[in-house]
């Protein structure tokens, strides 16, 4: 559906995020840092770009709604709820790492692994946060279409 019937709604030019800056650099991590589980070592890598990826893979949607400098409510919400949701499983996170006086973190692996996978989700938190942040500005402003600086991502 969005392929072909939503395809005049897409606007090339300002979707200028090239994917190989969030690909690559994850990819690299993965094979770096990644599980210290009995598995396969493909599936360990695997996991670990999954894991870094999700982390950073609304970069590329936040750049485009930077470039346009306005956001439609419909997509404004969205982002916000996802905000919202990593907000909640960061502190999840958290607060098992703190309940189980950090035998979550030795549970995961060892060695650098279960830091990366805490770091990965509070890096997301925080990419999500700063949106979050504008949408209730512009909430709490009374404007339905939220407009964004040039310096949010």
């Amino acid at each position: 559906m969005i392929r072909f019937k939503l395809r005049s709604t897409y606007m090339v030019d300002k979707d200028n995020f090239a994917l190989y800056y969030v690909v690559l650099p994850c990819a690299g991590l993965a094979l770096l840092v990644h599980p210290s589980t009995s598995h396969n070592i493909v599936n360990r890598i695997s996991w670990a770009f999954c894991v870094y990826l999700e982390a950073v893979s609304v970069l590329p949607q936040l750049r485009l709604m930077q470039n346009t400098k306005i956001v439609e409510p419909f997509t404004a919400h969205y982002v916000f709820a996802l905000g919202v949701a990593r907000f909640l499983s960061c502190a999840h996170w958290v607060l098992q790492v703190l309940d189980t006086r950090g035998r979550l973190l030795t549970a995961l692996g060892y060695g650098l692994w279960p830091s990366m996978v805490l770091f990965s989700e509070i890096v997301q938190t925080f990419i999500l946060a700063d949106f979050c942040y504008y949408y209730v500005k512009s909430l709490v402003g009374g404007q339905l279409v939220l407009r964004l600086p040039s310096g949010v991502v």
